[in-house]
């Protein structure tokens, strides 16, 4: 059921959204021991910290755990557990060890998998979450986080920030490879998906006993160019997350005119510091970029390609050069094939040879940035030609009298033309 609900596609004020919150936690009744899920720094403008600030005001002392959902993330630092739960008691927190620190709740049958990936996949799913969830003794699971359109699933959040945000290796790598192959193109924007429906079969049949409600925001901006809340669901269903969906998909998603020839993206240096993360701005963008169409990142802290040591090596060693090889280096070579996961990545940042993608990082060099496939360009010179101060989200026009489309932060939204969307 649905405890409360409050939207406005205008914004709603920090005020209203706090008190429909903590409206929501009233009616759930007196807890006693309670873990909260909130999103890590990454996700620093979906307003799952402040949720977790809040959760932990209304609750108090009943508040045991904070376990954000790293998936394969790196920890958080204390200045960043800072800067995302002001006030919050350090001591709460607790890193996520998605390789030990999981246990199988179950596991969904092969023939499943090859019913959802239209038979491209036959393989079983473990159901994997952090200990903490089974074993810690709690009488509330609160699962924080934005709803938003994902390139691996369709929509973000819900049962994802539990199954893949708390998961293990097992759990993580198939599932992202599950979206890949299906092809991100037909999932991006979609409540519904195959890596979604793996996960609401995992929850139905494997998690029922777990005491789980979740707090989904819908974040967009505003008519003023402004990040707003502009809505907020509190519940323990799927109802809850479908219309946090609906909302966000209004609010989030774009649909341009025409396929855009040009597109600059802009990455914020407090959230994307890898191309694992910073390639949002290939995925959300992707659908509406024309043929032969270029996309220039301007990506200042980028000093990395994966969160993980081994991810990162993976990604150097085979690079993002298309779907074709990534599915050869999976059959050939044992660790991408163990790290399904990075494999689903590489083909999530490919263009699959279809327009040029230009990353102008500040901390990878031009031999690196070419080596995984990328074409470089430098920051400074790309920074005084796309002044990212006086630039607007949408269409521009630089000192040379080039018509490009800005975006200032590829995380909260999804931009396609109907010729692609609509495949």
């Amino acid at each position: 059921m649905i405890y409360t609900r409050i939207e406005d596609k205008k914004g709603l004020t920090m005020e209203a959204t706090k008190a429909a919150f903590m409206e929501g936690l009233a009616k759930l009744g007196k807890r006693e021991r309670v873990l909260l899920i909130p999103p890590d720094i990454t996700r620093i403008h979906g307003l799952g910290g402040m949720l977790a600030v809040w959760a932990t005001e209304f609750y108090g002392n009943a508040v045991k755990q904070i376990l954000p959902a790293l998936g394969t993330h790196v920890p958080m630092t204390p200045k960043e557990i800072e800067v995302m739960y002001p006030g919050v008691d350090p001591s709460l927190f607790t890193v996520h060890d998605w390789r030990h620190d999981i246990v199988t709740l179950g596991t969904v049958p092969k023939e499943f998998i090859e019913e959802v990936s239209e038979g491209k996949l036959s393989y079983e799913w473990k159901a994997q979450v952090n200990k903490a969830l089974v074993h810690g003794g709690f009488d509330l699971i609160l699962s924080l986080g934005q709803v938003v359109p994902h390139e691996v699933i369709g929509m973000a959040n819900y049962n994802k920030n539990v199954f893949v945000g708390t998961g293990g290796a097992d759990g993580i790598n198939k599932s992202h490879y599950l979206g890949a192959v299906y092809g991100m193109e037909r999932i991006m924007g979609r409540t519904d998906s195959p890596v979604r429906a793996v996960l609401d079969y995992a929850e139905k049949h494997f998690a029922q006993e777990l005491p789980l409600v979740y707090a989904l925001t819908v974040v967009g901006r505003n008519d003023h160019g402004e990040m707003k809340p502009m809505g907020l669901f509190v519940g323990d269903d799927r109802s809850c997350y479908e219309e946090a969906a609906a909302l966000s998909l209004e609010v989030n998603f774009t649909m341009v005119p025409e396929p855009l020839e040009k597109v600059v993206v802009y990455l914020d240096p407090e959230e994307f510091r890898t191309t694992w993360l910073g390639n949002k701005s290939i995925y959300r963008t992707r659908m509406a970029i024309a043929d032969n169409g270029e996309l220039i990142v301007l990506a200042p802290a980028v000093a990395g390609f994966g969160e993980d040591e081994e991810i990162d090596r993976l990604i150097r060693k085979y690079g993002y050069k298309g779907t074709p090889k990534v599915l050869s280096d999976v059959e050939k070579h044992k660790d991408l094939k163990d790290n399904l996961s990075a494999a689903a990545h590489l083909i999530h940042g490919s263009s699959e040879g279809r327009f040029t993608i230009r990353y102008c990082p500040g901390k990878l060099t031009k031999e690196e940035i070419e080596q995984v496939g990328y074409e470089w360009g430098d920051l400074q010179q790309m920074l005084q030609r796309y002044p990212i101060e006086s630039l607007k989200d949408g269409w521009n026009t630089d000192a040379q009298g080039e018509r490009f489309y800005y975006i200032s932060n590829p995380a909260i939204g999804l931009w396609a033309h109907s010729g692609r969307f609509n495949d």
